[in-house]
């Protein structure tokens, strides 16, 4: 329980960082999730463009502190090497 005004204050902008915080980590899920169906389907166009934009989405929430920026990094890096694997009619690398 809060016994201060500053203490209060803190916890609303905590509210308000959490919930900002899950938006942009389910932003970044569903783009991938989406990178991943079009690279199942085997629509390398079509991966390659969301996975433009996943790239964006990642990029931005590293850029934040809700991903760490090697995470963010990992997480491209092998979608890349998944779509790349796909287009080259090769399995893709496991991961390690």
């Amino acid at each position: 329980m809060a016994n201060t005004r500053s203490a209060e204050k803190n916890i609303r902008k905590t509210k308000a960082r959490t919930l900002r915080n899950q938006a942009t980590k389910s932003r970044v899920r569903t783009i991938r999730k989406r990178v991943l169906a079009a690279i199942d389907k085997g629509d390398v166009k079509a991966a390659e463009t969301e996975l433009s934009a996943f790239s964006s989405a990642a990029d931005k929430a590293a850029k934040t502190n809700v991903l760490h920026k090697n995470t963010a990094n990992r997480l491209k890096s092998r979608l890349a090497l998944k779509i790349k694997a796909k287009a080259l009619g090769t399995a893709a690398p496991a991961a390690k």
